[in-house]
Protein backbone atom coordinates (compact mmCIF):
# COMPACT_ATOMS: atom_id res chain seq x y z
CA UNK A 1 0.00 0.00 0.00
CA UNK A 2 2.56 2.58 -1.01
CA UNK A 3 1.57 6.23 -0.95
CA UNK A 4 1.02 7.89 -4.28
CA UNK A 5 3.74 10.39 -5.01
CA UNK A 6 3.50 13.59 -6.97
CA UNK A 7 4.89 13.76 -10.49
CA UNK A 8 8.03 15.94 -10.18
CA UNK A 9 11.08 14.35 -11.83
CA UNK A 10 8.99 11.57 -13.45
CA UNK A 11 9.89 12.68 -16.95
CA UNK A 12 13.58 12.37 -16.04
CA UNK A 13 13.12 8.77 -14.95
CA UNK A 14 11.28 7.94 -18.13
CA UNK A 15 14.10 9.17 -20.32
CA UNK A 16 16.76 7.27 -18.38
CA UNK A 17 15.41 3.76 -18.89
CA UNK A 18 16.78 3.24 -22.38
CA UNK A 19 20.35 4.38 -21.82
CA UNK A 20 23.13 1.94 -22.80
CA UNK A 21 24.87 -0.07 -20.11
CA UNK A 22 28.52 0.10 -19.22
CA UNK A 23 30.21 -3.23 -18.71
CA UNK A 24 32.02 -1.98 -15.62
CA UNK A 25 29.13 -0.05 -14.06
CA UNK A 26 26.34 -1.06 -11.77
CA UNK A 27 23.18 -1.63 -13.80
CA UNK A 28 19.49 -2.32 -13.35
CA UNK A 29 19.83 -6.03 -14.06
CA UNK A 30 22.37 -6.61 -11.27
CA UNK A 31 20.38 -4.45 -8.83
CA UNK A 32 17.21 -6.40 -9.60
CA UNK A 33 18.98 -9.71 -9.03
CA UNK A 34 20.30 -8.50 -5.68
CA UNK A 35 16.74 -8.14 -4.33
CA UNK A 36 16.50 -11.93 -4.02
CA UNK A 37 17.96 -12.03 -0.50
CA UNK A 38 16.43 -14.00 2.35
CA UNK A 39 18.75 -12.30 4.83
CA UNK A 40 17.60 -8.82 3.83
CA UNK A 41 13.94 -9.87 3.57
CA UNK A 42 13.86 -11.25 7.15
CA UNK A 43 10.26 -12.43 6.76
CA UNK A 44 8.36 -13.49 9.87
CA UNK A 45 4.82 -13.73 11.27
CA UNK A 46 4.59 -11.38 14.26
CA UNK A 47 0.94 -11.39 15.32
CA UNK A 48 -2.75 -11.57 14.44
CA UNK A 49 -5.11 -8.99 12.91
CA UNK A 50 -8.84 -8.86 13.63
CA UNK A 51 -11.49 -7.84 11.11
CA UNK A 52 -15.26 -7.41 11.37
CA UNK A 53 -16.89 -9.13 8.42
CA UNK A 54 -20.57 -8.38 7.82
CA UNK A 55 -23.16 -9.74 5.41
CA UNK A 56 -26.95 -9.49 5.20
CA UNK A 57 -27.08 -12.38 7.64
CA UNK A 58 -24.98 -10.81 10.37
CA UNK A 59 -21.40 -10.03 11.38
CA UNK A 60 -18.49 -12.08 12.63
CA UNK A 61 -14.86 -11.56 13.51
CA UNK A 62 -12.25 -12.94 11.15
CA UNK A 63 -8.50 -13.08 11.65
CA UNK A 64 -5.41 -12.93 9.45
CA UNK A 65 -1.69 -13.30 10.21
CA UNK A 66 0.28 -10.12 10.79
CA UNK A 67 3.59 -10.33 8.95
CA UNK A 68 6.75 -8.25 9.12
CA UNK A 69 9.54 -8.02 6.56
CA UNK A 70 11.89 -5.61 4.83
CA UNK A 71 11.43 -4.14 1.35
CA UNK A 72 14.19 -2.71 -0.91
CA UNK A 73 12.72 0.77 -1.26
CA UNK A 74 15.59 2.59 -2.93
CA UNK A 75 19.12 2.54 -4.27
CA UNK A 76 21.34 5.13 -2.57
CA UNK A 77 24.46 6.08 -4.50
CA UNK A 78 27.36 7.97 -2.90
CA UNK A 79 30.05 9.03 -5.34
CA UNK A 80 32.84 11.55 -5.82
CA UNK A 81 32.61 12.72 -9.41
CA UNK A 82 29.55 14.82 -10.18
CA UNK A 83 27.49 13.36 -13.00
CA UNK A 84 28.98 9.87 -12.61
CA UNK A 85 26.47 7.90 -10.57
CA UNK A 86 27.74 4.28 -10.59
CA UNK A 87 24.23 3.08 -11.59
CA UNK A 88 24.65 3.55 -15.32
CA UNK A 89 21.04 3.80 -16.53
CA UNK A 90 20.11 6.65 -14.19
CA UNK A 91 23.30 8.66 -14.56
CA UNK A 92 21.64 11.39 -16.62
CA UNK A 93 19.26 12.20 -13.75
CA UNK A 94 22.10 13.81 -11.79
CA UNK A 95 24.23 15.38 -14.48
CA UNK A 96 26.31 18.46 -13.75
CA UNK A 97 24.67 21.88 -13.75
CA UNK A 98 25.65 25.51 -13.10
CA UNK A 99 25.48 25.02 -9.31
CA UNK A 100 26.90 21.48 -9.15
CA UNK A 101 29.98 20.86 -11.24
CA UNK A 102 33.00 19.61 -9.30
CA UNK A 103 33.56 16.90 -6.73
CA UNK A 104 36.21 14.70 -5.17
CA UNK A 105 38.65 15.05 -2.30
CA UNK A 106 40.99 17.75 -1.10
CA UNK A 107 43.89 17.91 1.30
CA UNK A 108 46.38 20.38 2.71
CA UNK A 109 49.18 18.78 0.74
CA UNK A 110 50.95 17.57 3.87
CA UNK A 111 52.43 14.11 3.32
CA UNK A 112 51.24 12.73 6.65
CA UNK A 113 47.73 14.23 6.29
CA UNK A 114 45.22 11.68 7.57
CA UNK A 115 42.07 13.79 7.79
CA UNK A 116 41.17 14.51 4.19
CA UNK A 117 38.32 16.78 3.25
CA UNK A 118 36.03 14.61 1.17
CA UNK A 119 32.99 15.38 -0.94
CA UNK A 120 30.36 12.94 -2.15
CA UNK A 121 27.30 13.42 -4.30
CA UNK A 122 24.28 11.35 -3.33
CA UNK A 123 21.23 10.09 -5.22
CA UNK A 124 18.24 8.22 -3.81
CA UNK A 125 16.29 6.47 -6.58
CA UNK A 126 13.45 3.96 -6.37
CA UNK A 127 14.67 0.36 -6.40
CA UNK A 128 14.07 -1.40 -9.75
CA UNK A 129 13.51 -4.88 -8.21
CA UNK A 130 9.73 -4.66 -8.55
CA UNK A 131 8.24 -7.89 -9.85
CA UNK A 132 11.37 -9.95 -9.10
CA UNK A 133 11.27 -9.00 -5.43
CA UNK A 134 7.50 -9.49 -5.19
CA UNK A 135 7.75 -12.98 -6.65
CA UNK A 136 10.59 -13.89 -4.33
CA UNK A 137 8.96 -12.46 -1.18
CA UNK A 138 5.58 -13.98 -2.09
CA UNK A 139 7.02 -17.46 -1.61
CA UNK A 140 7.03 -16.77 2.14
CA UNK A 141 3.35 -15.79 2.25
CA UNK A 142 1.38 -12.56 2.29
CA UNK A 143 3.65 -9.55 1.66
CA UNK A 144 3.62 -5.82 2.34
CA UNK A 145 4.13 -3.06 -0.21
CA UNK A 146 6.98 -0.63 0.24
CA UNK A 147 7.01 3.12 -0.27
CA UNK A 148 9.45 3.21 -3.17
CA UNK A 149 8.36 3.54 -6.78
CA UNK A 150 10.60 2.08 -9.47
CA UNK A 151 13.15 4.59 -10.84
CA UNK A 152 11.57 7.51 -8.99
CA UNK A 153 14.25 10.05 -8.00
CA UNK A 154 13.61 10.93 -4.37
CA UNK A 155 16.80 12.89 -3.88
CA UNK A 156 19.44 14.19 -6.30
CA UNK A 157 22.16 16.19 -4.60
CA UNK A 158 22.89 18.12 -7.81
CA UNK A 159 19.46 19.76 -7.40
CA UNK A 160 20.04 20.49 -3.69
CA UNK A 161 23.26 22.47 -4.04
CA UNK A 162 22.65 25.14 -1.40
CA UNK A 163 22.10 22.59 1.36
CA UNK A 164 24.35 19.82 0.04
CA UNK A 165 27.40 21.89 -0.89
CA UNK A 166 27.17 24.79 1.56
CA UNK A 167 25.37 23.18 4.54
CA UNK A 168 22.79 25.99 4.54
CA UNK A 169 20.97 26.09 6.89
CA UNK A 170 22.01 22.85 8.64
CA UNK A 171 25.40 24.19 9.76
CA UNK A 172 23.57 26.03 12.56
CA UNK A 173 21.23 23.20 13.58
CA UNK A 174 21.70 21.95 17.19
CA UNK A 175 22.57 18.47 15.89
CA UNK A 176 25.46 19.94 13.88
CA UNK A 177 26.76 22.04 16.77
CA UNK A 178 26.58 19.35 19.48
CA UNK A 179 29.58 16.96 19.65
CA UNK A 180 28.44 13.35 19.88
CA UNK A 181 24.93 14.01 18.53
CA UNK A 182 23.54 11.80 15.74
CA UNK A 183 26.71 9.85 14.99
CA UNK A 184 27.23 6.57 13.13
CA UNK A 185 29.01 4.29 15.57
CA UNK A 186 30.40 5.57 18.83
CA UNK A 187 33.54 7.15 20.22
CA UNK A 188 33.65 4.85 23.23
CA UNK A 189 33.90 1.75 21.05
CA UNK A 190 36.53 3.39 18.83
CA UNK A 191 34.30 2.69 15.84
CA UNK A 192 33.04 6.12 14.86
CA UNK A 193 32.32 6.48 11.13
CA UNK A 194 30.99 10.03 11.14
CA UNK A 195 28.20 12.41 12.03
CA UNK A 196 24.80 12.64 10.35
CA UNK A 197 24.65 16.45 10.66
CA UNK A 198 25.11 18.64 8.80
CA UNK A 199 23.43 16.52 6.12
CA UNK A 200 25.56 17.57 3.18
CA UNK A 201 28.26 16.15 0.93
CA UNK A 202 31.36 17.27 2.83
CA UNK A 203 33.05 15.40 5.66
CA UNK A 204 36.50 14.58 7.00
CA UNK A 205 37.97 11.09 7.09
CA UNK A 206 40.71 8.88 5.76
CA UNK A 207 38.53 5.85 4.85
CA UNK A 208 36.69 6.50 1.58
CA UNK A 209 34.23 3.62 2.04
CA UNK A 210 33.16 4.82 5.48
CA UNK A 211 32.85 8.39 4.24
CA UNK A 212 30.60 7.23 1.41
CA UNK A 213 28.49 5.23 3.86
CA UNK A 214 28.02 8.29 6.09
CA UNK A 215 26.86 10.32 3.09
CA UNK A 216 24.45 7.54 2.08
CA UNK A 217 23.03 7.52 5.61
CA UNK A 218 22.59 11.29 5.46
CA UNK A 219 20.64 11.04 2.21
CA UNK A 220 18.50 8.24 3.64
CA UNK A 221 17.88 10.34 6.74
CA UNK A 222 16.54 13.20 4.63
CA UNK A 223 14.14 11.26 2.40
CA UNK A 224 12.58 9.26 5.24
CA UNK A 225 11.35 12.41 6.97
CA UNK A 226 8.85 15.04 5.94
CA UNK A 227 9.41 18.79 5.98
CA UNK A 228 13.20 18.81 5.66
CA UNK A 229 14.86 21.92 4.24
CA UNK A 230 16.15 20.13 1.16
CA UNK A 231 15.01 19.59 -2.42
CA UNK A 232 13.61 16.05 -2.30
CA UNK A 233 10.52 13.86 -2.27
CA UNK A 234 9.64 11.92 0.91
CA UNK A 235 10.20 8.18 0.65
CA UNK A 236 7.31 7.37 2.98
CA UNK A 237 4.00 5.54 2.86
CA UNK A 238 0.88 6.39 4.83
CA UNK A 239 -0.40 3.96 7.47
CA UNK A 240 -3.72 2.26 6.73
CA UNK A 241 -5.89 -0.33 8.38
CA UNK A 242 -3.74 -3.43 8.66
CA UNK A 243 -0.67 -1.69 7.24
CA UNK A 244 2.23 -0.26 9.24
CA UNK A 245 4.85 1.39 6.99
CA UNK A 246 8.44 2.23 7.83
CA UNK A 247 9.11 5.45 9.72
CA UNK A 248 12.22 7.67 9.90
CA UNK A 249 15.57 6.01 9.28
CA UNK A 250 17.76 6.07 12.38
CA UNK A 251 21.50 5.46 12.33
CA UNK A 252 22.77 2.34 14.15
CA UNK A 253 19.23 0.91 14.41
CA UNK A 254 18.46 -2.02 12.07
CA UNK A 255 14.75 -1.96 12.96
CA UNK A 256 14.43 1.33 11.03
CA UNK A 257 16.34 0.26 7.93
CA UNK A 258 19.43 -1.62 6.79
CA UNK A 259 21.87 -1.52 3.90
CA UNK A 260 22.85 -4.00 1.20
CA UNK A 261 26.05 -3.16 -0.65
CA UNK A 262 25.69 -3.12 -4.44
CA UNK A 263 29.06 -1.73 -5.55
CA UNK A 264 32.05 -2.00 -5.52
CA UNK A 265 31.08 -5.45 -4.17
CA UNK A 266 27.59 -6.89 -4.32
CA UNK A 267 26.41 -8.49 -1.10
CA UNK A 268 23.56 -10.92 -0.41
CA UNK A 269 23.25 -9.73 3.18
CA UNK A 270 22.13 -6.54 4.90
CA UNK A 271 23.61 -4.65 7.83
CA UNK A 272 23.59 -1.23 9.46
CA UNK A 273 26.48 1.19 9.54
CA UNK A 274 28.91 0.74 11.24
CA UNK A 275 29.66 -2.93 10.67
CA UNK A 276 32.64 -5.26 10.56
CA UNK A 277 31.99 -6.62 7.07
CA UNK A 278 34.88 -6.55 4.57
CA UNK A 279 35.08 -3.15 2.88
CA UNK A 280 36.48 -2.67 -0.61
CA UNK A 281 37.67 0.81 -1.52
CA UNK A 282 36.42 1.98 -4.91
CA UNK A 283 39.22 3.37 -7.07
CA UNK A 284 36.81 5.97 -8.48
CA UNK A 285 35.19 6.81 -5.17
CA UNK A 286 31.74 5.56 -6.17
CA UNK A 287 29.54 3.33 -4.02
CA UNK A 288 25.91 2.24 -3.90
CA UNK A 289 23.67 0.45 -1.45
CA UNK A 290 20.10 -0.79 -1.49
CA UNK A 291 18.10 0.64 1.40
CA UNK A 292 15.79 -2.01 2.87
CA UNK A 293 12.98 -0.71 5.09
CA UNK A 294 10.70 -2.56 7.56
CA UNK A 295 6.96 -3.00 6.97
CA UNK A 296 4.18 -4.87 8.77
CA UNK A 297 0.80 -5.74 7.32
CA UNK A 298 -2.01 -8.28 7.28
CA UNK A 299 -4.46 -9.44 4.66
CA UNK A 300 -7.86 -7.72 4.77
CA UNK A 301 -10.55 -10.17 5.89
CA UNK A 302 -13.45 -7.82 6.58
CA UNK A 303 -14.87 -4.35 6.18
CA UNK A 304 -13.75 -2.97 9.53
CA UNK A 305 -10.31 -3.31 11.09
CA UNK A 306 -10.61 -4.04 14.81
CA UNK A 307 -6.92 -4.06 15.72
CA UNK A 308 -4.01 -6.43 16.04
CA UNK A 309 -2.12 -8.35 18.68
CA UNK A 310 1.58 -9.08 18.52
CA UNK A 311 2.80 -12.43 19.74
CA UNK A 312 5.01 -10.50 22.15
CA UNK A 313 1.86 -9.01 23.70
CA UNK A 314 2.00 -5.55 22.15
CA UNK A 315 -1.09 -4.17 20.43
CA UNK A 316 -1.13 -1.84 17.46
Amino acid sequence: MPRRHSRPFRFIAATAIGLPLSASALNTATITTSSVSADCLAYRVVGICYWLYCTNFGCKVKTSPKVHHYVPDAVVSSYSNTGENPWSEVRSMSSTNFSAKGGGDGSTGISHENDLAKFKNADVIGHPGGATFSQFAGQSGYTCSGAGKILMPYFLSTLDSLAWRYNVPEMIFPEALTPGAREIGSRTSANLWGAIYPRGGFLHGVDDYKSAAVVAQRAGDIVTRRGQIHVYQPLLANPQDGYWPAGPLQENVASTGKWQELTPDQSKTCAVFPNNLPHVQSPRGDYAWALWRPYSCCERKGQIFLGSTDFAGDNE
